[in-house]
């Protein structure tokens, strides 16, 4: 187990919220608006870039524990998050907003792969948005977290990623990469580029995309030779607000800010030993329920989503409800 000196006073299943609740503008909300479906692709490629948020080397937020929650909502978009599996891990997501416009759905459960100087954790299981007004769904990949011990410590997104729209018949290809410069070092560890274009006409590019995840990306129109911006990162992840609690009596006792809560608490005051016994207790109390279980051949069952692996052995996370709830958590606005 990691020691608490070296956690974010924050859980996993927080991190994957923040990529969809937390930003600077609304970029999930604009799939929804776009007028067309190649610029709604466009959006969504935005989208999904404004969700691969700066890593930090040296910390990780907290590994959730079986059944934890997290439920938030900003403004329409209400996202509740639950953690359906410990082991593997495998964590649930699902997004909709108030007028039924947008619903998101994720699975996601990260493999790591160790390198002699590089630990490369490839985040697996299927993520898909709808647009409902426009029938049309998007299926998206995520890139891999890779963090480097040599030549420098580093923490970087690395691979390629696909957004991919059957019904329109649209897609885009992106690779997130690290550019070299002279002699083959330094260079820019946060460059992503790719391109749009129509699955039926892979050879023929609508637009390039090229610019830096953490920066902004630009946006190529291949035949009118215009550029504009695609992602701006400050405008995006920028003077993000901390969420609030607006109910307390409605908060979950499953919520990851009451579970990880004395743990956050003592690291934020710098408590190192009160933080390390804190989640000490906490990692106790899920290793016990987990042995009264097997005890007893009880099996677990997610509250909220149900679970399953199809015939790639990825796993698939599907909501058991249509819609998401208001939360208890508000992001102000």
């Amino acid at each position: 187990m990691l020691p608490a000196t070296f956690n974010l006073p924050k859980s996993q299943l927080q991190m994957y919220g923040e990529g969809v609740y937390s930003a600077g503008e609304d970029l999930l909300g604009r799939c929804a608006r776009g007028k067309d479906s190649l610029e709604r692709l466009t959006a969504v490629v935005a989208w999904s870039i404004s969700t691969t948020r700066p890593p930090i080397f040296g910390f990780a937020p907290y590994n959730p524990v079986l059944g934890e929650t997290h439920h938030v909502s900003r403004g329409p978009l209400n996202v509740l998050l639950e953690q359906v599996s410990h082991r593997p891990p495998v964590s649930a997501l699902h997004a909709t907003d108030a007028a039924g416009d947008v619903r998101l759905v994720w699975c996601q459960s990260p493999v790591p792969r160790f390198h002699s100087a590089s630990i490369e954790a490839a985040v697996r299981g299927r993520r898909e948005l709808r647009l409902a007004r426009h029938a049309e769904r998007y299926e998206l990949d995520c890139p891999n977290l890779l963090i480097r011990f040599l030549p420098a410590p580093s923490v970087e997104w690395a691979g390629d990623v696909r957004v991919v729209c059957a019904d329109s018949g649209l897609e885009a290809q992106l690779s997130y990469c690290r550019t070299r410069s002279f002699l083959g070092f330094g260079g820019d560890a946060r460059c992503v580029r790719g391109r749009i274009f129509r699955s039926a006409s892979r050879d023929e590019t609508i637009y390039e995309v090229d610019g830096s995840w953490d920066r902004t990306v630009s946006l190529k129109d291949v035949a009118a030779g215009e550029v504009s911006v695609l992602y701006d990162a400050q405008r995006a992840i920028g003077n993000l607000t901390t969420p609030v609690v607006q109910d307390h009596k409605g908060v979950a006792p499953s919520e990851s800010a009451v579970v990880w809560g004395e743990v956050s608490d003592a690291l934020l005051k710098e408590d190192w030993e009160k933080a390390r016994q804190a989640k000490r207790r906490v990692e106790d109390e899920a290793r016990k329920l987990a042995k009264e279980r097997n005890d007893k051949g009880e099996v677990w069952t997610p509250k909220h989503f149900s679970l399953s692996q199809n015939k790639n052995g990825e796993w698939e996370c599907w909501p058991l409800e249509e819609s998401v709830p208001p939360a208890p958590i508000v992001v102000p606005s």
